[in-house]
């Protein structure tokens, strides 16, 4: 039996309910290897995960990585993977994962390996068409000639800004060296994050609910993709916020959005109208002079019940920016959402800027999501033309 596994858990309280700072929590892992007559050996993986709010419109995205050296790790893709303890899951409770194909890695015995198995919470955006106001790069981008659609396939984006505790669990399992992390990390107001000698990786104190931020748009897609999420594009991060004409997609139309034009996650008034708070923005009146736990404002969440689109970082998204100025240029990237320095009105839907790919900043941060791509929308946010 395998005695070198390791459970990467977490659960931590923060402000207006609660919100994952680490991983979901996942028990009782048990592993074996059981040999097939045709098959070659398989491993079976068995977990619990019983967070209750798992469900089919907030699921876990679960991925697993496993290393035979606890040094160098690895993403088993889902292709070799079968069961109900995988990729989306959408009720709690006792999972398998059945891994098929061992016999072509590296090992021969399940004993040899470590097994890593993480949950992230997503939240279900159905298929269907929304309102979208926006253009890549404000409208002025002279290289498009393709619009976004504004009929998306399923997808899934995650609730919450990835977080500083769960990027060091990522920078200790491959940051060796210092891939990922720059010395403005260690600002306590803004990030947290400490390098030690050895190149491992801890959280400052009392940090570890914040959104990650000096992140490069490649520091945020090498974290996707060690786990397997990719970055949204700007029609779904818009969809996200804003919700579809359908909230329940466009084969069910049970459920209209009543605002579906809405400037921001809640609605149209402004983020302090009133003297409440419903963002966090430039200043200390909404309570934090810099970064805010991720989900502090979730009373003001999307229709889907996405946290913190509005203010606390703006985020990148996979579309690309490129005018005929820019010609030569490692393509600048789309941010979106506002920040704990924008003003209330630059934390709308439409609201964007372009930055530098390799920009690492204390405004920045992202999160992931998850669904395919009809070929319109891969070409639209990747900028290429007819």
């Amino acid at each position: 039996m395998l005695q070198r596994l390791l459970l990467s858990i977490g659960i931590v309280a923060v402000c207006c309910h609660c919100s994952y700072s680490k991983w979901l929590k996942i028990s009782n892992i048990n592993v074996r290897q059981e040999p097939t007559e045709l098959g070659g050996p398989k491993i079976i993986i068995e977990y619990d995960i019983e967070d209750p709010n798992i469900s089919p419109a907030s699921p876990a995205y679960v991925f697993v990585r496993y290393s035979k050296d606890e040094t160098n790790w690895q993403l088993i893709t889902t292709d070799r993977l079968q069961g109900n303890g995988f990729d989306i899951v959408d009720k709690p409770g006792h999972k398998q994962i059945i891994w098929w194909g061992t016999d072509q890695t590296s090992f021969t015995d399940v004993n040899q390996v470590d097994i890593r198995i993480r949950g992230i919470q997503m939240i279900r955006i159905p298929a269907g068409k929304f309102i979208m106001r926006s253009l890549p790069g404000g409208g002025r981008d002279e290289s498009k000639n393709i619009k976004p659609s504004s009929d998306l396939p399923l997808f899934y984006m995650a609730k919450h800004e990835t977080t500083i505790a769960v990027y060091t669990d990522y920078l200790n399992e491959v940051g060796g060296e210092g891939a990922g992390w720059n010395q403005r990390m260690t600002d306590n107001n803004r990030c947290g994050i400490v390098r030690h000698s050895n190149y491992t990786y801890s959280v400052e104190p009392e940090r570890e609910n914040y959104p990650i931020t000096y992140v490069s748009w490649y520091d945020a897609t090498n974290f996707l993709r060690w786990c397997g999420l990719r970055l949204p594009t700007e029609a779904e991060w818009e969809k996200a916020l804003r919700g579809g004409l359908y909230l329940d997609g466009d084969e069910v139309k049970k459920r209209p959005n009543p605002m579906p034009e809405r400037r921001f996650p809640w609605g149209d008034q402004s983020p302090n109208a009133d003297g409440v708070f419903r963002c966090n923005y430039d200043g200390a009146d909404d309570g934090f002079e810099y970064t805010a736990p991720v989900g502090s404002f979730a009373n003001f969440s999307s229709p889907y019940g996405i946290c913190d689109l509005a203010g606390n970082v703006s985020e990148w998204t996979l579309d690309w920016y490129s005018t005929s100025y820019h010609a030569g240029l490692d393509g600048f990237r789309m941010v979106r959402g506002g920040s704990w320095m924008a003003v209330p009105a630059a934390c709308d839907a439409i609201t964007g800027a372009t930055q530098l790919p390799l920009k690492e900043s204390s405004i920045m941060g992202f999160r992931g999501a998850k669904g395919r791509f009809t070929q319109e929308a891969r070409d639209a946010a990747l900028g290429r033309t007819n």
